[in-house]
């Protein structure tokens, strides 16, 4: 199948490129026009261009057939690697003690693939670069600037340290919505038996005993009663339409410009919105004040920083800095225009700028940000179990409703009879 490079710009603004693979050129901006992306030049493939991208296929096919790791136990293993290296081994020797330490599938796979690359010449980065995850780029970025500057288990150490951060950061998140979502999945799987199984055995034998069309009774248990039989009925077609909605709900979330009105939406959420904020910040500074430091361009550190911070949203408005200090602005001033990060980060970058102490200010204002992090994961796991108590109790009435309603209608009619 002919195949055609392109270049245009996605639903969000952004430029992209690419190669994509269809019958003729119609078909191309069909497809590209689908993924929300419009393509401003097209041009078809030589064979020796789709060659070399079928080998560039093969070779990102490859890098995801390799065992990975985890980020702790990459952390683990960037910090005995650094640990070795301080201790005066050559970079070397200390992959190949830290590889006789290890056990496992993943890890002697790793380190075998970086001492045959170190070994036949590469760069400690360009090994990690060729193998592909869990080295991304972050990993790899702080790798070059390892190299490059000569300080090799200092700048290890600030990789172990950002990368034992993001772990401990990660476990911090789970930990504080795990007990909600175990509430919320037993709340959804309570109601679903209660109405499917136990209101319709309830309330037979007292439509029964009443002598009344199920019309005549209370809205709530009309309502609860459809529901239920409804879902007896259809259960098969529900669970291939809630499947069919999760799948369709996956596909219309992935489009740039759906997925940035999500995060501008979560942004502005109460509590959560705080939360996401605050978490992006503390990986913004900290993340950016140990790459500057340890010797990458701000533009690199920029480029490498986007990609961490799990909101579109704030990756655009890092993409609008890139562009600023691109043509010789300060950081400080796009931060600030875009609205979505804090005063206190864009004081703190503009005395970082005009003192020459970027890197400094910015690793210590993230102490101060992970401190926020940890105030605002406390607010959001006490603010959480509340509102889902607000939304059980008011589903536990609407069903207790639609049970005690027809008894104390029964009940009248006994009385009056």
């Amino acid at each position: 199948m002919p195949s055609f490079r392109y270049q245009g710009f996605s639903a969000s603004g952004q430029s992209v490129a690419g190669v994509i693979a269809a019958p003729d050129r119609a078909a191309a901006v069909r497809q590209l026009a689908g993924r929300g992306e419009t393509a401003i030049r097209l041009d078809a493939m030589e064979a020796d261009e789709r060659s070399a991208a079928r080998e560039e296929r093969a070779v990102r096919t490859a890098r995801a057939r390799r065992p990975s790791i985890s980020r702790p136990e990459l952390a683990s293993l960037v910090r005995e690697l650094a640990t070795a290296v301080e201790a005066g081994l050559p970079l070397m020797s200390a992959l190949r003690t830290v590889r006789r330490q290890v056990s496992g599938r993943a890890m002697p796979a790793i380190l075998d693939h970086l001492i045959e690359r170190v070994e036949s010449g590469a760069t400690l980065h360009q090994a990690a670069a060729d193998y592909g995850p869990p080295f991304d780029d972050l990993t790899v970025g702080m790798l070059r600037a390892a190299d490059a500057s000569g300080r090799m288990s200092e700048v290890l150490h600030q990789l172990a340290d950002l990368l034992d951060r993001q772990v401990e950061l990660r476990s911090e998140l789970i930990g504080a919505t795990i007990y909600p979502l175990i509430v919320a999945a037993l709340i959804a799987a309570s109601v679903v038996v209660l109405i499917t199984f136990v209101l319709p055995r309830l309330m037979a034998p007292l439509i029964a005993q009443m002598g009344t069309e199920a019309a005549a009774l209370p809205f709530p248990t009309r309502v609860l009663l459809t529901v239920a039989g409804f879902i007896q009925s259809y259960w098969l077609f529900v669970i291939l339409g809630l499947i069919a909605l999760v799948a369709a709900w996956r596909v219309w979330s992935k489009i740039p410009a759906n997925r940035l009105r999500i995060d501008l939406l979560l942004l502005r959420t109460p509590v959560l919105g705080r939360l996401l904020r605050d978490v992006a910040v503390a990986r913004f500074t900290r993340t950016l004040g140990t790459l500057v430091a340890a010797g990458l361009p701000i533009l690199q550190s920029l480029r490498i920083v986007r990609d961490t911070l799990g909101n579109t949203a704030l990756m655009n408005a890092i993409d609008e800095v890139q562009d600023k200090v691109t043509t010789g602005a300060s950081l400080a001033d796009p931060l600030e225009r875009s609205g979505l990060f804090p005063p206190l980060l864009v004081q703190i970058v503009n005395i970082g700028e005009r003192s020459g102490r970027l890197e400094s200010m910015l690793l210590h204002a993230a102490t101060a940000f992970d401190r926020r992090v940890n105030t605002s994961l406390k607010t959001f796991s006490k603010a959480l179990p509340p509102v889902l108590l607000v939304i059980m109790a008011s589903i536990a009435g609407f069903v207790l409703a639609g049970i005690i309603l027809p008894l104390i209608e029964l009940q009248k009619a006994f009385a009056s009879g």
